[in-house]
């Protein structure tokens, strides 16, 4: 089986829509993807309804979170989409976005780029808007050849000069809210320092004691060392490592499926999960 656990459309930051994400996994190959839009689950039904035969549909969401000052993400896996109170939490988030993204603006247009905000409007379109449509303003503009470059600390990377706060997460009450929600709590990219800050393993230990259940090991944003780092410090704490490739489409280089997910690991995920079932296209079955 070939699993990819994170994935982005149209309904946060990624450039397909979901119906276009579910097909184009299912040309690559993938049995099992995972639908996890920042923020929101506004784009499974388009997903479920466009299913193909033969790739089953994990449905989640990337959370935007933060701890003593470092911003950190967490893919929640299967929880009930209807929890009252994780979706008054996500809603908190998702009202944010927008002040933060026209602060943004605000300051690169301080720092002489010729941004604005209907540009990153068109860019984000019916998406929730956040710093990847600003950074893929930024590449339009020629400032930055890439989305990632323009995470770096010198533009929109944490405490970068056009960086700004939103409301976020504790990723504590993340943890327990998804997990009162029925569903399955990993640490995303928990290494990708060329973002920024990253949370010290200090902080995982005690997330992974608050019941967080896994972190993202095989990522782009991954060297091999981080990953042989992150692998022993899973097997230490007794968590699960997932791989995944964090598709956005055109908006990122990186394709389906170029890095997955254990089988073994992914039945794990689907046997702790209680709020909701990975969803079979035609003709498929949901094993749990």
């Amino acid at each position: 089986m070939r699993i990819d656990l994170h994935t982005h459309s149209t309904a946060s930051d990624g450039t397909d829509t979901p119906a276009e994400l579910v097909a184009n996994a299912a040309a690559a190959g993938l049995d099992v993807v995972a639908l996890t839009d920042h923020d929101t689950v506004g784009g499974h039904q388009q997903a479920i309804d466009a299913l193909p035969e033969g790739l089953t549909l994990v449905t989640g969401a990337e959370l935007s979170c933060r701890v003593d000052g470092v911003g950190m993400h967490l893919l929640a896996y299967l929880f009930d989409p209807a929890d009252a109170e994780l979706e008054r939490a996500r809603e908190l988030v998702r009202d944010d976005r927008v002040p933060r993204a026209r602060e943004m603006v605000r300051k690169l247009r301080a720092l002489d780029v010729p941004i604005t905000w209907d540009q990153v409007a068109r860019i984000a379109g019916d998406g929730s808007v956040g710093r990847p449509h600003v950074a893929a303003a930024l590449v339009e503009l020629g400032v930055v050849p890439t989305v990632s470059d323009a995470f770096r600390p010198d533009w929109l990377g944490n405490g970068g000069r056009a960086y700004a706060e939103k409301h976020e997460f504790d990723p504590f009450e993340a943890v327990r809210l998804v997990k009162a929600a029925g569903g399955v709590a990993v640490f995303a990219h928990p290494g990708a320092a060329k973002r920024g800050a990253v949370v010290p393993e200090s902080t995982i230990a005690a997330l992974a004691e608050a019941g967080l259940d896994g972190i993202e090991v095989d990522h782009m944003d991954h060297d091999e060392p981080t990953r042989a780092r992150l692998r022993g410090l899973a097997r230490e704490l007794g968590l699960l490592t997932t791989g995944s490739s964090d598709y956005h489409g055109s908006r990122k280089t990186v394709e389906l499926g170029a890095y997955t997910t254990d089988p073994e690991i992914y039945g794990e995920i689907t046997r702790r999960a209680t709020g909701a079932f990975p969803v079979p296209g035609a003709g498929g079955a949901v094993r749990r």
